[in-house]
């Protein structure tokens, strides 16, 4: 069961992902879930302490699944620690920067989020944390396919740019879409193609 105080930071994150930052209005939230300001400033201490907490429960909920991303890539059964990193990393980034049933309104708090960063240093800090995880998860995983970590860097950029950029569009690209552009980025690094197609054989 939700506590009280989980609950206000569920409520607080779907009307920052509905609205924005300027949502974030204490009489609202608590209109809208039937509880009194004075358990918000229990919880919370008042609206900056509320916004820190927010920041917060982002945060680890993106990290977490930026975790179970990277655990799902550690190994792909073939024993031989190649795993399937680059794809399933690439999956992770469709499902989060895409508007598919579920991902709507992590779309849309990323968003928001970043938004809120360009007038908030500790928003700013926030997303300046998140991005250098995923980018340095997406480094780990092109990292066996291309001979330096420098170009690890720039292959992992290339598709977070990418979903960023399907993001931000009006409507959203849609996963097939995404799946598709990443399909041919993949193509384009043959030891990636040629490592995948070991291990389908290794499976057969």
């Amino acid at each position: 069961m939700s506590t009280t105080r989980q609950r206000w930071l569920d409520e607080g994150l779907a009307v920052l992902a509905e609205e924005g930052e300027g949502g974030l209005r204490i009489d609202r939230l608590a209109a809208r879930l039937g509880l009194t300001k004075g358990s918000f400033f229990h919880h919370f201490g008042g609206a900056a302490g509320f916004r820190t907490a927010l920041l917060e429960e982002h945060e680890r909920t993106a990290l977490a699944a930026l975790t179970e991303a990277v655990g799902s890539r550690a190994d792909d059964g073939t024993g031989d620690g190649t795993g399937a990193g680059t794809d399933a990393t690439l999956a992770w980034l469709t499902e989060r920067m895409t508007a598919e049933p579920g991902a709507t309104r992590r779309t849309r708090l990323d968003l928001a989020v970043r938004a809120w960063a360009a007038s908030d240093p500790e928003a700013r800090e926030t997303q300046a944390r998140l991005d250098a995880a995923a980018i340095d998860a997406l480094q780990a995983a092109w990292r066996p396919a291309v001979s330096s970590d420098e170009d690890a860097r720039v292959a992992a950029l290339v598709p977070y740019l990418v979903a960023l950029g399907a993001a931000a569009m009006v409507p959203p690209v849609t996963a097939d879409e995404l799946r598709r552009v990443y399909d041919l980025l993949l193509a384009t690094v043959p030891e990636v193609t040629a490592r995948s197609s070991r291990a389908v054989s290794r499976r057969r």
